[in-house]
């Protein structure tokens, strides 16, 4: 606003100073003009005067350097001239003033310069022997006069630039601060000059219409919502452009993803290509049927057009759970029969232990050894069940609080809390990498470490070796544990993920493994949406790595 001012307070002055300058500048060149016209008529009168009195020794004694004197002859000669020497000169029959002063007896004429700065005027008369007697005066023209003037007239400009940023400035300010002190919530609670009033006034019943519309559409919104999160299938609607409008709660189970989605274009939370494929043919108008499976179940994705006036304004994706109630079962039977099978072991060995101190047959010096054995035995029960009811949380998909962690400093405190297990068995842990940032669960990423690296140990060689890496990869934070142990066979590697599974279980019962580590570290994975890789030669050792999106 201060420019606009300022340009038009400048532009007003500069209009108006020219205009005067202009007007004065006129009028001053005009009367002085007038002025010189006389003042060259009467001295021509005089010069005729004395020429005819005194003839041409009259003009050799006249001093003079405003004025030229011409005498031209009648045939057009000239006969003298006080400013150039006569045999120089050309005939002048053919001048204007000359040959209308033959046909009129005076005659008057202006003749201009090149540079158009300055203007000779010429007054001739015929005399009694019709010679013909010439006065010229020259006068410098308006265009001459206005560049003498350029020095004040820029220094006038200069000063209107001045003062009309002044002036621009201190309106500008008096316009603009009072409305930038509006308070635009209360409009009609500003004391401000009345010109913004009719403003404020729209402005108050604005925020009245948006607030009740708001009201509404919050109302309207929770209700959709409410009904939508309580549907076991997913819901998914996308508007003509495949930006997400609304999800639900099982969809976004199903997708790994939250409400923040909304407002984003479908592929930023599935980039499955055949899903891709068949939500555009949904927006183009052909609907479409897919069966995938993830999380280890199987859905059924049906993506219908949604049409209005025979205008595609949308699609919606609906997921079905085609087989939750049979996998549930076979979860819980299966569950139900490695957890009695896990835990049968310890409680025969603590039973047998215990009755065989209770009978008596026990040596008081063997005591030790069996209340040893069962006090190890409890341990590990007590880690199976720890193990158990938290992969049952981790199965749950509950939401958990999270945070940015720094994944280096965190695999040195797994280190630290496993460098007194190491030394026991001559195994050395390095930690070596970058430091990363991520945000995740810390309970869930300190569980991948330990268990990684609890295992890298059990079934490590003596005096082998653990080594947790951290490093970026591109949009990715990898974690890398890598050890010099067993190794596991390639016929296994594919199911070391698997609950309860031992590649070999006497070696698991000596080191006191559940089971259920590497499976905590799949389900942690999986809730960031990472993925765990494994690469193992046997004899030689092998590496776990974990890659999560940034």
């Amino acid at each position: 606003m201060t420019k606009k001012i300022f340009w038009s307070v400048f532009l007003v002055a500069m209009v108006v100073f020219l205009a005067c300058f202009g007007i004065i500048m006129a009028a001053m060149y005009g009367y002085f003009s007038e002025i010189q016209s006389g003042k060259l008529k009467d001295q021509t009168d005089l010069a005729v005067h004395g020429v005819a009195i005194g003839g041409l020794d009259y003009l050799e004694s006249l001093q003079t350097d405003e004025y030229r004197i011409t005498w031209i002859g009648e045939d057009g000669d000239v006969i003298f001239d006080s400013a150039v020497n006569t045999a120089d000169m050309d005939n002048h029959a053919d001048r204007e003033e000359v040959h209308e002063a033959q046909l009129m007896g005076v005659g008057e004429s202006e003749r201009h310069s090149s540079t158009l700065a300055i203007k000779t005027l010429y007054r001739a008369v015929k005399m009694d022997d019709d010679s013909i007697l010439r006065v010229s005066v020259t006068q410098y023209t308006i265009f001459s006069l206005i560049l003498s003037m350029i020095q004040p007239i820029l220094i006038i400009c200069i000063i209107a630039l001045f003062l009309s940023f002044l002036l621009a400035h201190n309106i500008s300010k008096r316009i603009v601060d009072p409305m930038n002190d509006l308070d635009l919530d209360h409009p009609l609670e500003n004391d401000s000059y009345d010109e913004l009033l009719p403003l404020l006034t729209r402005l108050e019943l604005q925020h009245r219409q948006i607030a009740y519309q708001k009201e509404e559409l919050n109302h309207k919104q929770n209700e959709f919502n409410m009904v939508t999160d309580n549907m076991d299938q997913g819901l998914v609607l996308l508007n003509a452009k495949g930006i997400v409008i609304s999800i639900n709660v099982a969809a976004m189970r199903f997708f790994r993803t939250d409400r923040h989605c909304i407002g984003k274009d479908f592929l930023f939370i599935e980039y499955h290509p055949n899903l891709q494929s068949i939500v555009r043919g949904a927006l183009e108008g052909n609907n479409g049927e897919l069966r995938m499976e993830r999380h280890r179940r199987k859905y059924r994705i049906k993506v219908d057009t949604i049409r209005r006036d025979d205008q595609i304004t949308g699609a919606v994706l609906l997921l079905f759970d085609v087989e939750q109630e049979d996998l549930a079962e076979q979860r819980r039977r299966e569950f139900t029969a490695n957890v009695s099978h896990e835990l049968k072991s310890p409680l025969q060995s603590i039973m047998g232990s215990a009755e065989l101190v209770e009978s008596g047959i026990v040596k008081e010096e063997d005591r030790p050894r069996f209340m040893g054995r069962i006090r190890s035995e409890a341990e590990r029960l007590v880690v199976l069940i720890d193990d158990i009811i938290r992969l049952s949380q981790l199965d749950e998909g509950s939401e958990l609080p999270m945070e940015d962690m720094d994944l280096l400093e965190m695999a040195k405190e797994t280190k630290d809390s496993l460098e007194n297990k190491a030394f026991k068995r001559g195994i050395s842990i390095g930690v070596d990498g970058e430091s990363v940032v991520f945000h995740g669960v810390r309970r869930m990423v300190s569980e991948i470490l330990y268990n990684l690296c609890d295992n890298a140990l059990k079934y490590n060689k003596e005096n082998g070796s653990v080594t947790m890496t951290v490093t970026k990869e591109d949009s990715f934070a990898v974690i890398t544990v890598a050890d010099t142990g067993i190794g596991i066979p390639e016929e296994h590697l594919g199911r070391v993920f698997e609950r309860f599974y031992r590649v070999d279980k006497s070696h698991s019962r000596e080191t006191g493994g559940t089971g259920l580590g590497l499976s905590i570290v799949k389900h942690a994975a999986q809730f960031h949406g990472a993925v765990v890789d494994v690469k193992s030669k046997e004899g030689e050792g092998t590496t776990f790595t974990v890659k999560f999106p940034l």
